[in-house]
């Protein structure tokens, strides 16, 4: 599913909103879920998962062109966790 389609399925569910109110507000919700992980937050969203950044620690891996041995710095990642009901809606 693209951002396009989202926006569509928002023009369905409220009928009277236009394209570009539908864009704004999806906008919105996904800049304030970047900046709240991005801050160290855990974003929980019932029924669907949780966001939360993971720390990386430093570690020594290998150039896969030459083989040689090469430092990975530390780092941050977002790490996503799909609810209960998700996963069995996935699988069932």
């Amino acid at each position: 599913m693209k951002r396009s389609d989202v926006i569509r399925t928002i023009q369905v569910q409220f009928k009277h909103m236009r394209m570009a109110d539908a864009a704004a507000m999806l906008d919105t919700v996904v800049d304030s879920m970047i900046d709240a992980v991005a801050g160290g937050d855990r974003i929980e969203i019932r029924g669907f998962g949780t966001f939360q950044p993971r720390r990386r620690a430093p570690k020594m891996g290998y150039n896969p062109s030459t083989g040689r041995p090469q430092a990975v710095a530390a780092n941050t990642t977002v790490l996503f966790k799909p609810s209960r009901e998700l996963t069995k809606k996935m699988n069932g």
